[in-house]
């Protein structure tokens, strides 16, 4: 209680605050302007009997559910996102540029995710509105009307990332997470009230349990979150002049962790990767488009094989994304360049190898943990309800906890290194 006071005597922390509640404001107002032409009762229940949708209004910030100018949020960046840093295992020059240019290098790497956005958000624009129409959400448009959505939509995506990086700029959380976590809440009023509307006596079992889920899954992405790994850390003894410098010994942590909620909004977006093209396809060409949306709709469908796919994709991201953010050899010539070692290892390959052992094996119980608690509210679903709403619950739980925690730890540091600078 005394730092969240703090939070608000700090002047500068306190206008930082304001400044990020007030761009999540900006985006709540986004999510809320529909675009013209929108069949609402159409669209409630288009959304209501696909899963998929369902979570993709998660990662547009609810504006999907409204057909808002942010319907697609923050979607297409998060594709360019996971495109680029695919194509750092493919050409050593996006590599080099995103772990050996420093800030420069990652500013540029940024810079490329943004511009390849534009295209992808034009094309899920288009799809969408395509597949919309087709499905009655959406009244027929002239050629002229669907460009002028199409780039409205597209602005709108462009819009909500360029707020998330004004909010990452400020340092206390991530301002794509934080968009995303703004949306989330933003519906449990809602959601509350829908519940406390169809609640009967007997699904009384059926809440008991979710509620008991819910508080596993929150203990579990705390204790995940919050678990390292702590590699012990010496240094030498140097001489300078008069000083005597290192000699000192501390510990380098390494998260269980590493990657935190990325992986589950990966998984989320290559999940609907298929539905998309069966919506580009279905703009081109009806027939063909309706078998493969057929297909994608049988299969992703079935709570077995959707379960199995997002274990294996949140299992196999939290891998990826953990290789791209942490490099044991940049770790091990750091350390080597500031007289550093682990006891016991010379510094150099034998350190980065020992690293990449040890990030290999705390990253194998990380992604299993992470993968079961992303599709354990599936497997609950089996036993509980048939409805969707069970599953986007489970997914949501999993961003709101990790952004939380993500957002307060910045903050406190904020605040111990004002703390600090008083002393």
């Amino acid at each position: 209680m005394i730092r969240i006071l703090n939070i608000f005597r700090i002047r500068e922390l306190r206008n930082k605050v304001f400044i990020v509640a007030f761009i999540l404001l900006c985006s709540r107002v986004l999510a809320a302007i529909p675009i013209p032409g929108v069949d609402a009762e159409a669209l409630r229940q288009f959304l209501s009997g696909n899963q998929f949708f369902g979570i993709l209004n998660i990662l547009s910030g609810s504006g999907l559910s409204q057909l808002s100018i942010a319907m697609l949020g923050l979607g297409p960046y998060i594709t360019a996102t996971i495109i680029m840093q695919l194509l750092t295992m493919i050409f050593p020059a996006l590599k080099a540029m995103y772990y050996e240019e420093g800030t420069a290098g990652r500013a540029k790497f940024n810079r490329c995710s943004r511009y390849l956005t534009v295209p992808l958000a034009i094309l899920q624009a288009y799809s969408f509105m395509k597949l919309l129409i087709s499905q009655g959400v959406l009244t027929h448009f002239t050629w002229q009307q669907s460009l002028l959505s199409v780039i409205v939509v597209t602005a709108g995506s462009m819009i909500m990332v360029w707020l998330g990086e004004i909010i990452t700029e400020q340092k206390i959380g991530n301002g794509i997470s934080l968009l995303i976590f703004a949306g989330i809440v933003s519906r449990l009023p809602t959601d509350l009230g829908q519940m406390l509307t169809i609640y009967t006596p007997g699904l009384l079992l059926n809440y008991i349990v979710f509620a008991i889920l819910a508080l596993i899954v929150i203990a579990g992405v705390v204790i995940m979150n919050e678990g390292v790994r702590k590699i012990p850390v010496s240094y030498a003894k140097r001489i300078r002049g008069n000083r005597v410098y290192g000699g000192v010994s501390t510990y380098l942590p390494l998260k269980v962790n590493q990657a935190g909620m990325i992986p589950i909004i990966f998984a989320i977006s290559v999940l609907l990767l298929p539905q998309l093209a069966s919506t580009v396809f279905m703009a081109f060409s009806a027939n063909v488009g309706k078998i493969i949306n057929g297909v994608v709709t049988k299969f992703m469908n079935n709570s077995l094989f959707y379960g199995v796919i997002y274990f294996i994709l949140v299992f196999v991201f939290t891998y990826f994304y953990t290789a791209v953010t942490f490099d044991p050899k940049e770790i091990s010539k750091n350390l080597q360049r500031s007289g550093g070692f682990v006891p016991g290892l010379r510094p150099g390959e034998p350190t980065s190898t020992y690293l990449s052992k040890v990030i290999s094996r705390i990253t194998l119980f990380g992604a299993l943990f992470l993968g079961i608690i992303a599709v354990l509210p599936l497997a609950t679903q089996v036993f509980v309800t048939n409805s969707p709403a069970m599953t986007v619950g489970g997914a949501a739980l999993l961003i709101v906890v990790a952004v939380a925690l993500d957002t307060a730890q910045q903050i406190d540091s904020q605040l111990t290194v004002r703390e600090y600078e008083r002393i």
